[in-house]
């Protein structure tokens, strides 16, 4: 598969693949783009005091590298787990340049090397690149692998030996360019595979993705996307119900869907030219009857 290097508009590159008609980032910014999404929306709001974190599709390594970045700088220890299903080639990555934005603490050389690091590491292992960072890169296709569960299943897969994701960077290519990556059946199991409080973050604010997330149980948030970039981007939480909470919304349900049936039965009895308003009085009537106030 092909892929070109062009540049972004804060300077930064990124890849371009005329098979998909599809680029890696952001054309108005990777490292922007990057930086908002999965570091200031995503880890650095996370409560895990040593998160671990799931990439599906690591790509150029840009994500891995920003968050080894901050957890240097915040020393938090990090767990990466990568998924990729076609590896970019060291020597691809090398042209990019990437380096660390904030020279203050971290040199551009100590960037590249762990970029390097990052990218030569071996595959299906953990790798401890950084006394902060421990990577594991899978290479596979994520909708196949055996993951349902990210501690029961022991296979060579995404679950080896690892708890429960506290983080996760959703970052495949768009929904129009790899559709099987935007699926119920997939956000149901990343769903699974997370901590109470776990965070999923995506550049994606289709509404068809936020409702497949809130059917797959995550409570999701619209934010503001980078500068100069999406007008919004998603974070969903994973924040299970509790038994209370869960009968206050089959309450609320019995309770629209009885309101609904009256409204039904209202315009099935009432006849005349004041049709409407009839219904509206006869609702009100026994809905203050059906469900007095407290």
């Amino acid at each position: 598969m092909e892929r070109i290097i062009e540049y972004t508009a804060d300077g930064s590159a990124t890849l371009f693949v005329p098979e998909l008609d599809e680029h890696y980032h952001s054309v108005k910014g990777a490292l922007t783009e990057s930086s908002h999404i999965f570091i200031d929306m995503g880890l650095k709001t996370s409560a895990a005091p040593s998160p671990r974190i799931l990439e599906i599709g690591f790509g150029t390594g840009l994500n891995a590298l920003l968050t080894l970045i901050e957890a240097e700088k915040s020393g938090r220890q990090v767990h990466y787990t990568g998924i990729e299903l076609y590896p970019l080639p060291w020597e691809t990555v090398e042209k990019l340049g990437y380096t660390n934005e904030e020279q203050s603490t971290i040199s551009n050389e100590q960037a590249a090397q762990w970029m390097k690091a990052l990218h030569t590491s071996p595959w299906g292992a953990d790798v401890r690149i950084t006394p902060h960072l421990t990577l594991r890169k899978l290479q596979g296709d994520f909708t196949s692998m055996e993951c349902t569960s990210a501690i029961a299943d022991h296979s060579p897969s995404i679950a080896d030996h690892s708890p429960l994701f506290s983080l996760i960077y959703f970052d495949a290519f768009a929904p129009e360019k790899q559709p099987e990556m935007w699926t119920q059946e997939l956000f149901d199991r990343l769903y699974v595979m997370m901590e109470k409080d776990g965070i999923l973050t995506t550049y994606c604010a289709k509404g068809v993705v936020r409702r497949m997330l809130q059917a797959a149980g995550f409570t999701v948030e619209r934010l503001p996307g980078p500068p100069g970039g999406k007008r919004e981007i998603l974070r969903a939480k994973k924040i299970p119900l509790t038994t209370e909470d869960t009968e206050d919304t089959e309450e609320h349900r019995r309770k629209f869907n009885d309101t609904n049936n009256l409204w039904k039965s209202a315009q099935s009895v009432v006849r005349g030219p004041l049709t409407q308003l009839h219904s509206f009085l006869f609702i009100a009537f026994l809905s203050n009857n059906l469900y007095p106030k407290e």
